[in-house]
């Protein structure tokens, strides 16, 4: 499976950077307009449905509300370790064949886990929807919560940590300073790792995982997006058929987060044994998605750290040649529902200083906030993030995915036919004023990566 906690781990890579191929003006017109249908079951499961018959294939996506923040200290990475727990089996399924019936429909599945949410899709044949929603109701209603099962998935997630972040070259510093801006008493939903740590995993018993299970994987608790081919009445008659039935339970715990912006600088050293070259990472907190700020924040990151033209690759990768890759990131996870992060990584050249790697980037950073950006760059940056929108909107789960994001993260689903034009009527001074409240020295988290054997406080380099 592919887990969107390494999601952020793979976003390291900016070798596979952004590339959007130019649109012809009918799609940039439309923005990729959604229609869409909703309706709720008798136990609390939220339908929403959209139709396409362009291609014979569907999309059926489920979201748990449950995620990292759910869990409690001493028990992190459980929401992880559930969504590999989830294809162990059920009732009428036999462990390994759900992935079995699905390919064999001739689909594709997966699933992923962040900080708000756990999902789970399959896009198949539009004559296999059947298929699909069956099993998914029966892992909802009856999954195999065995020893065996648990114990298995455990070593499974433990060796994935170990592959995915402690064996992989600035994943920890990464993944680690993404918490670090949150303190784990007042706001430990997002101050700890989405994937676990060794120790609480090793300290999971049957108990907590048959506990997390009979909390949050309840009808009440997920959302369920179809989109494709297929006829609603059909759809909901399947859905009753298989879901209705299930019973819900009492709403799981509130998810409590108290924060400030700008408390003090920090500023950490690590060392990473798998770096052959020190990087220096920069992490801000930010607002909740739903926020008015998010917006001018996104573009701010185009700004800074995205495409060939970003800031960050102009001066400090190319014209200073002090680092060897830079990008900035903003929830590099997910979106969230309680603080977010805005991250600019650069890793160093060779023979590079990381404290001279660090003045570079932060003066880059500093100059929109003392001077703002240009109407080239503020242009460029709202055509990429059109761009963006569109294109992943062209696929019948990338419309599902997008579906549940406004679910979840916004005030309602109807702001998917017109939150573009939020992003499109941001302006310079917009720009200046997020950078100016959100880059606030006092706001930032820094993060020296040094190699093993590289004296501290220096590199030897210039």
């Amino acid at each position: 499976m592919v887990h969107q906690a390494s999601t952020a781990v793979r976003s390291l890579a900016w070798l596979g950077g952004l590339l959007y191929a130019a649109l012809p003006c009918p799609l940039r017109a439309q923005g990729g307009r959604v229609g869409y249908e909703a309706f709720t079951l008798p136990n609390g499961l939220r339908v929403v449905y959209s139709e396409d018959h362009s291609t014979p294939i569907v999309s059926v996506d489920l979201w748990y509300n449950a995620g990292s923040r759910n869990e409690r200290a001493g028990r992190s990475g459980f929401a992880h370790l559930f969504e590999h727990m989830m294809f162990e089996g059920s009732a009428h399924v036999k462990k390994g064949e759900f992935f079995q019936l699905i390919q064999r429909a001739g689909g594709t599945l997966n699933g992923s886990t962040a900080e708000d949410r756990t999902t789970y899709y399959e896009t198949v044949p539009s004559n296999r929807l059947n298929l699909a929603l069956w099993l998914e109701a029966d892992r909802m209603r009856s999954l195999a919560v065995t020893a065996e099962n648990f114990h298995n998935q455990r070593e499974t997630v433990k060796e994935e940590r170990r592959l995915r972040v402690d064996n992989q070259p600035y994943s920890a510093a990464f993944l680690n300073g993404m918490t670090w801006p949150y303190d784990s008493t007042a706001c430990f939903p997002y101050a700890h790792t989405v994937i676990g740590s060794m120790a609480d995993l090793d300290a999971a018993q049957l108990g907590d995982v048959q506990a997390f299970f009979d909390t949050y994987y309840t009808p009440n608790n997920a959302t369920l997006v179809v989109v494709g081919d297929f006829k609603p009445l059909e759809l909901r008659r399947f859905v009753n058929q298989y879901f209705a039935r299930i019973a819900s339970h009492a709403a799981p715990p509130p998810v409590t987060c108290d924060y400030k912006l700008s408390p003090g600088a920090i500023r950490r050293e690590v060392r990473d044994a798998h770096a052959n070259l020190p990087a220096v990472l920069r992490i801000y907190r930010g607002p909740p998605h739903a926020d008015r700020d998010t917006p001018a924040l996104e573009l701010l990151k185009i700004i800074l750290g995205q495409g060939e033209s970003s800031r960050l690759n102009v001066t400090v990768v190319r014209r200073a040649k002090a680092a060897l890759g830079a990008q900035v990131f903003m929830n590099p996870v997910e979106s969230r529902r309680g603080p977010g992060t805005l991250v600019a990584l650069a890793v160093a050249n060779q023979g590079v200083g990381v404290e001279r790697l660090d003045t570079l980037v932060a003066a880059q950073l500093d100059s929109i906030r003392t001077g703002g950006v240009t109407p080239e760059e503020l242009t460029k940056a709202k055509n990429t993030f059109r761009a963006g929108y569109i294109h992943t909107r062209e696929t019948t789960l990338g419309r599902a995915e997008a579906l549940h994001h406004y679910d979840m993260f916004h005030g309602s689903v109807a702001e998917i036919n017109v939150d573009l034009e939020r992003y499109l009527a941001v302006t310079a001074d917009d720009i200046r004023r997020v950078a100016t409240r959100y880059l606030d020295p006092a706001n930032a988290v820094v993060i020296v990566v040094r190699t093993v054997g590289q004296p501290d406080g220096r590199t030897g380099g210039p």
